[in-house]
């Protein structure tokens, strides 16, 4: 905004006086100025009410929503996931001011849709000399192999984005057009989520135009352009280690979306396969969040490893759409938008209604020489993108704060290859307040605005968008950078914004049950996920059996010093500590089972683990699942025995909330069954492996007692045999007794329930290689007796329950990273 709010001290007086309140005609509002001044007033009060006149709680509020919603983000080179950074304060814009950008977005789309059908086409702009040859060619997003290839539905753009900027005299500019990857309207829909949360009465009271319908609009023309009833639309990411993967997985949640990697899809006569655990599904349309040269490695770039393998021949002949249709990425670069406005006035006949920023391409002599003589006046930045000389990483740099030999080796590159270089006009972006540190301050700001194709073929405008808040007065960029904030972006209407609709959905769908179909990939990592979280909650209660358990202590010190080392092997086997570390002290073990990430078995690598496994999974997982899985590994004592059994409890406690979440929240879908399933192989494997170390002596009773500790069962032991630990009553109870829920026989019996719900792939319907596994063990189990259950024999089960898991991976998982089935399944 123009009029730079001022800094004002945290309290009750004071914050309203910072808002900006006075405001020239056109300036802020366009020409509504007045009545929506009137209206931001109202805003600066209802937010000044619900932060009772601190802007410090009125943030922290914002950000307590963001977190329990589980926003993040990630900076290139970050390892971790950050917090999304959302300031509570929107910015406003009139929805007079906002129809003048609405027509200027859609004159922009459908421009680049002409540009897009003629430079891969009959490319006549370049032929009449209007666009030269070497911006097109030279880009090395140009897709020469979709020379004549047209979309089938007709339209090479679906989605379109662009980051504008407002000058300090009320003017909107483009600073880019984004076309490849619309990054950011997944935060745009979070930051409202968020805002409805922190500020519900105050943005409906302010007739706030809602975002629900631009997504309705924005899957249903997308499902359009398939050409049959109910399409399946899926969004293909790059991976959970990309920057926006939070975002997409937000989105495709949101929408319903599959959210699949290269590796999820197959390309069969034309056509585009899921693999899921019931057999490949069609995919009529893919949102892809990839470039084009990774799309198809036999296609492009053979190095390629996100893409589907003759993927170009399904699109190419019309088998799935594509959003955006492949290549049209080369419209993108500074190089094409310094031809734009000329563009514009032969193709359209007029003006662009949004003005690019002022560029030069150094390609041109004229052009090449300006640039150099202003270059204190302009910014110089890569013509296609690319790294290029003279030029760190692949932002613009001001000339004006280049050194002497920076400059020097600038213009010297610029000089031998200039078609790789640009210059722009700096850009003075205007001000909105944001809350810093407990003060409302000026931030400089950009904002990227959203435009989809309906299902008729027009385009539709996201009212609103994503603001991005600059931490300092550096160049705009597209990407978040660290320090920088972002905020929702109200359209402000007249009158009510009912209009704009309350849901995703215009009309009620047919009913549907059960979860959707489970990609063979999401099947593994479910499983898995299962598997490393009972694995973690094992080693955690062998910790607090070894420091604070009821072993029975009368046995003697012989005896006590035995079960120790018993358990300390049951640590060595699953690999949370040293094998040498057998004999050390119970405090020297447990903290190293609890925090040594060096053991792939310790208690800290396992949740590691887990996270990184369920970061594939979020788009399945509900907000509070999430939020304890995502939860910081927190610091723990290791000097003390105290501070790590109280460690151990609150993590138990995670365990449990965790284990109620599944049993009370999740649908009785494939995906629920698979994360069962893992649980229970693993606890299964645990079971035989404690009972064939701490059952084997029948006489050590501290062992026994330790056994019923590991598997809850000291109280009904208890109250059955009023005794103490016996070996063929323990064994009985955790082994084969089929009425405890812990028991061997137990998980068994629950894996094979799951399987026989899962879909069979044969057409016989006969039971399949998983099933016919565990009804064998079934079957051996229920024909036992306590006293056959010699460790012999339990270490017999465990190799079973192994050759059961893997038949599991065999038959529902992708096998293509992993030439020895079993080696992963026998990890430890």
């Amino acid at each position: 905004m123009a009029a730079a709010a001022q800094a004002a001290e945290p309290g009750r007086a004071g914050w309203l006086d910072a808002y900006p309140v006075e405001v020239s005609g056109g300036d802020l509002f366009g020409d509504a100025a007045e009545p929506v001044a009137q209206v931001w007033r109202g805003v600066a009060k209802g937010l000044a009410g619900l932060g009772d006149g601190d802007p410090a709680a009125l943030q922290d509020a914002a950000s307590r929503h963001a977190v329990e919603l589980g926003l993040t983000f990630r900076i290139a080179g970050d390892e971790q996931e950050r917090d999304w950074p959302l300031n509570a304060m929107p910015l406003l814009i009139s929805a007079q001011e906002w129809a003048v950008i609405e027509r200027g977005l859609i004159q922009r789309a459908e421009l680049l849709e002409e540009l897009a059908a003629d430079v891969y086409g009959p490319q006549k702009l370049v032929a009449e000399g209007h666009l030269p040859a070497a911006v097109v060619a030279g880009s090395p997003f140009f897709a020469r192999k979709m020379l004549g290839r047209t979309p089938k539905g007709g339209h090479f753009i679906q989605l379109y984005a662009a980051d504008l900027a407002r000058g300090p005299r009320g003017q909107w500019r483009v600073l880019q057009d984004r076309l490849r990857i619309a990054s950011g309207i997944g935060y745009a829909l979070e930051n409202r989520l968020v805002m409805t949360r922190a500020a519900g009465d105050v943005l409906g009271g302010s007739h706030v135009r809602r975002l629900a319908g631009f997504f309705a609009d924005l899957r249903a023309g997308v499902a359009a352009s398939c050409g049959r009833e109910q399409p399946r639309i899926a969004l293909l990411t790059p991976g959970r280690f990309n920057q926006t993967y939070a975002e997409q997985a937000h989105l495709a949640r949101y929408l319903g979306l599959p959210l699949v990697e290269g590796r999820d899809l197959s390309v069969l006569n034309d056509k585009l396969y899921i693999g899921t655990i019931a057999g490949p599904k069609r995919v009529d349309a893919l949102w892809r969040w990839i470039n084009t040269n990774a799309l198809d490695p036999l296609a492009f770039d053979v190095k390629s490893q996100l893409g589907v393998a003759n993927l170009f021949e399904a699109w190419a002949s019309g088998g799935v759409e594509m959003v955006n249709w492949p290549g049209i990425e080369v419209l993108e670069s500074p190089a094409f938008s310094a031809f734009i406005p000329r563009l514009c006035r032969i193709l359209t006949g007029g003006p662009l209604i949004l003005p690019n920023i002022a560029t030069w391409w150094c390609g041109q002599a004229a052009e090449a020489s300006t640039v150099v003589a202003r270059l204190d006046e302009m910014t110089v930045q890569s013509a296609f993108g690319q790294p290029v000389e003279g030029l760190s990483g692949r932002g613009a740099v001001a000339g004006a704060g280049l050194d002497e030999a920076s400059r020097k080796a600038l213009l010297e590159a610029i000089w031998r290859r200039p078609m790789d270089y640009c210059g722009q006009e700096i850009v003075s972006l205007s001000t909105t307040p944001a809350i810093i540190d407990g003060e409302v301050v000026p931030c400089p700001f950009t904002v990227r605005a959203f435009v989809a194709r309906t299902a008729d073929g027009q385009w539709k405008v996201m009212p609103g968008g994503f603001a991005r808040l600059s931490s300092s007065n550096a160049l705009p960029t597209s990407m978040m950078g660290a320090g920088d904030l972002s905020a929702d972006v109200w359209v402000i209407d007249q009158g009510s914004a009912d209009k704009q609709g309350s849901g995703l959905l215009t009309e009620e769908p047919p009913i549907s049950r059960g979860g959707g179909i489970l990609a063979s990939q999401a099947a593994d990592n479910l499983f898995w996920f299962g598997r490393y979280n009972e694995r973690a909650e094992y080693v955690v209660r062998l910790v607090r059996t070894m420091l604070g358990s009821s072993i029975e202590l009368d046995e003697g010190a012989r005896e006590n010093s035995g079960t120790q080392r018993l358990l300390a092997q049951l640590l060595v086997q699953i690999g949370a500590i040293e094998a040498d570390m057998v004999d050390a002290s119970p405090v020297e073990i447990c903290a190293q089972a609890l925090t040594d990430m060096a053991r792939t078995g310790s208690v800290s690598s396992l949740l590691r683990r887990r996270l990184e496994t369920g970061l594939s999974l979020r788009e399945r997982f509900a907000r509070d699942f999430w939020r304890i899985v995502s939860r910081p590994y927190p610091p723990v004592s290791t000097s003390r025995p105290q501070d790590m059994l109280e460690f151990a409890r609150k993590q138990t406690e995670n365990f449990s909330a965790l284990a109620g979440l599944i049993s009370e929240n999740m649908v009785r879908s494939a995906a629920w069954r698979f994360l069962e399933m893992g649980q229970r192989i693993e606890r299964a494997q645990g079971l035989c492996r404690m009972a064939g170390a701490l059952s084997a002596e029948p006489r050590n009773r501290g062992a026994l007692g330790a056994l019923l500790d590991l598997c809850d069962s000291q109280i009904v032991y208890r109250s059955r045999y009023l005794t103490g630990p016996m070996a063929n009553p323990v064994r009985d109870l955790v082994l084969l007794d089929q009425d405890n829920p812990r028991a061997l026989v137990s998980q068994v019996e629950q894996i094979a329930a799951h399987l026989i719900a899962l879909p069979s792939g044969r057409d016989d319907n006969l039971p399949e290689l998983p099933l016919r596994t565990a009804r064998a063990l079934i079957g051996e189990l229920q024909s036992a007796t306590a006293q056959d259950m010699t460790m012999q024999r339990v270490m017999a089960l465990e190799v079973d329950l192994l050759d059961l898991s893997d038949a599991i991976s065999l038959r529902y998982f992708l096998q293509v990273d992993r030439d020895q089935p079993a080696a992963r399944t026998r990890l430890m």
